[in-house]
């Protein structure tokens, strides 16, 4: 794919719908061309040129769209920064930003307007910063966008586990992806319309939405992830409303959608075809409920796509068919721990069930590290980053002989990858291998747990490990001691091992990326520091 082609000469079949704060606006891709024109003649004027980044806190807003496009035809990269996690205090957030843009070449930060007075003082001492929507103007410079090798974007991955790193993408990775992504989602270029909620920060949301839209001339209806999060049911809506044929999201997404439709009726019957979801372990509690939800709306089963990707692959590694229903085996969890793969019944009390995400995409290859065996996913792929921007020893570690070592756990079966988490949920008690997140799906499951809600993570104390349960509930208790007991239970049911102690927080404190994903690393950091307030820490022994 002529990546720079398809973005400037769209047919004009396609129109960007995006939220405007009280309704979406539309815009043919011509117009935003027109505008990112003008963009980028301000960007030239700023210092922005071939060779040089330019720092980007990416928005949902339409100003953002248009300046995306203007930093590449004014020959910059986008390094895309991450936005402000959930727990994160400013003081932190900006020592994120600090360390980042120090490693960056870039003249220009570019943020929403209501942001950037926001940001630290040091970060305007070091370079120009200017919100999306000052960057509109009528000037027009000769365009010099990334050359086909050369560095176009850099993804910052999630940062669930670790400080964020910052994957290099070429050009011809980011077009090769978004060819991948229209032969699994089987699109016809120019036909299609695609709905999005999530941010432009993540990987999902740039490549699997905005730019897989745009290239291929598709209608796109782009939300915002605050205005999902007050209202979820707003997804499925802007759906039915918009006609849309194709979205993506997470488990906890579409949990969260089925729950706030309830029994309530949709603008119009839906005709989506495609639903991918990933970006998180895909749980099939999730999927049975939304096609609980919306299946009297239309939607079918063969609509939803689980998935696997990251941000180290553009995108996309992985994905069921899309005109095939999701499958999932159910596996004996304790001895999944242990890396022993052995198919169960399902009323067996240490089953686990884990759904396929599917086959390789187009001229992706993966395998696991020990085959026939729970172990880390390797990938190869014509979208694979370079490697991680001015981070040579990571790069080092995890970039091998072209070949991505992911840390995420899998397994194949008859072709078929099955990802049950990353290797940093694996814990060690008492000699032994526990996979956290087995006891941390039961727990969300339960009806008084804020979805997506619940973390283990390990304390050791004296050389011994010491299990902690962080959690979040829908209301206040009178009797912590008891849901504490039956975690306790949970735990013990499912992978043999004692809880230490539950810790209840309130609504909202647990720190998360911008896709839901819980920062284990930094949940630790919680448990360590006196910052903070719990509702109530029940010791289980």
């Amino acid at each position: 794919m002529q990546l720079w082609e398809r973005l400037t000469g769209t047919g004009g079949r396609g129109r960007l719908h995006a939220w405007a704060g009280n309704g979406f606006t539309a815009t043919p891709w011509p117009e935003v061309v027109a505008d990112a024109r003008g963009a980028a003649a301000t960007l030239r004027r700023a210092g922005v040129r071939p060779g040089r980044q330019v720092a980007a806190i990416l928005d949902n807003s339409p100003e953002a769209v248009r300046g995306l496009l203007g930093v590449w035809l004014a020959g910059g990269a986008v390094a895309s920064l991450p936005v402000p996690t959930r727990g994160m205090d400013r003081q932190e957030y900006a020592g994120h930003l600090e360390t980042l843009v120090a490693n960056l070449d870039a003249p220009v930060l570019l943020a929403d307007e209501k942001l950037a007075p926001l940001l630290p003082e040091s970060l305007h001492r070091r370079l120009a910063v200017r919100s999306w929507q000052s960057l509109a103007g009528d000037g027009r410079i000769d365009e010099t966008p990334p050359e086909a090798d050369g560095l176009a974007f850099v993804q910052y991955s999630s940062g669930s586990t670790s400080v964020p790193k910052g994957c290099a993408l070429t050009t011809r990775a980011i077009g090769r992806q978004l060819e991948m992504i229209l032969a699994m989602a089987g699109g016809v270029p120019g036909e299609e319309t695609v709905a999005s909620w999530l941010p432009l920060s993540h990987d999902m949301g740039m490549f699997g939405c905005l730019l897989y839209a745009w290239a291929h001339d598709f209608g796109l209806v782009l939300s915002t992830p605050e205005r999902f999060m007050m209202s979820p049911r707003t997804w499925f809506r802007d759906m039915a409303e918009y006609g849309a044929t194709m979205t993506a999201g997470t488990s906890t997404a579409l949990h969260l959608a089925a729950r706030g439709q309830g029994s309530g009726a949709l603008a119009a019957p839906l005709r989506l075809r495609v639903c991918v979801v990933g970006a998180e372990r895909v749980e099939w509690e999730a999927l049975r409920r939304t096609v609980a939800a919306f299946g009297p709306h239309g939607l079918r089963e063969e609509a939803l796509m689980p998935a696997y990707g990251l941000a180290e692959a553009t995108l996309a590694v992985t994905a069921c068919p899309h005109d095939e229903a999701p499958r999932f085996l159910d596996v004996d969890g304790n001895r999944l721990a242990d890396g022993e793969v052995v198919v169960c019944a399902a009323d067996d009390p240490a089953a686990t069930r884990v759904v396929s995400t599917g086959r390789p995409c187009d001229g992706v290859e993966v395998d696991v590290a020990e085959p026939g065996r729970l172990s880390e996913i390797r990938i190869a792929s014509p979208s694979l980053a370079g490697g991680y921007f001015a981070d040579p020893e990571r790069t080092a570690a995890r970039f091998v002989d072209g070949r991505l070592r992911t840390g995420d756990l899998g397994f194949l079966h008859d072709g078929e990858l099955y990802v049950v988490g990353r290797s940093d949920d694996l814990l060690q008690v008492g000699g032994r291998n526990v996979y956290a997140r087995e006891i941390e799906s039961t727990i969300d499951g339960l009806e008084t747990v804020r979805k997506g809600c619940a973390v283990i993570v390990d304390v050791a104390e004296d050389g011994r490990s010491e299990l902690v349960l962080l959690v979040e509930l829908k209301s206040r208790s009178n009797d912590y001691r008891a849901f504490a007991d039956e975690a306790a239970a949970i735990a013990m049911t499912k992978a043999g091992v004692p809880l230490a102690e539950c810790v209840f927080l309130e609504k909202g404190t647990l720190p998360k990326t911008p896709s839901g994903k819980i920062q284990r690393f930094r949940c630790r950091a919680l448990l360590a520091s006196d910052a903070w307030r719990p509702l109530a820490r029940v010791a289980v022994r």
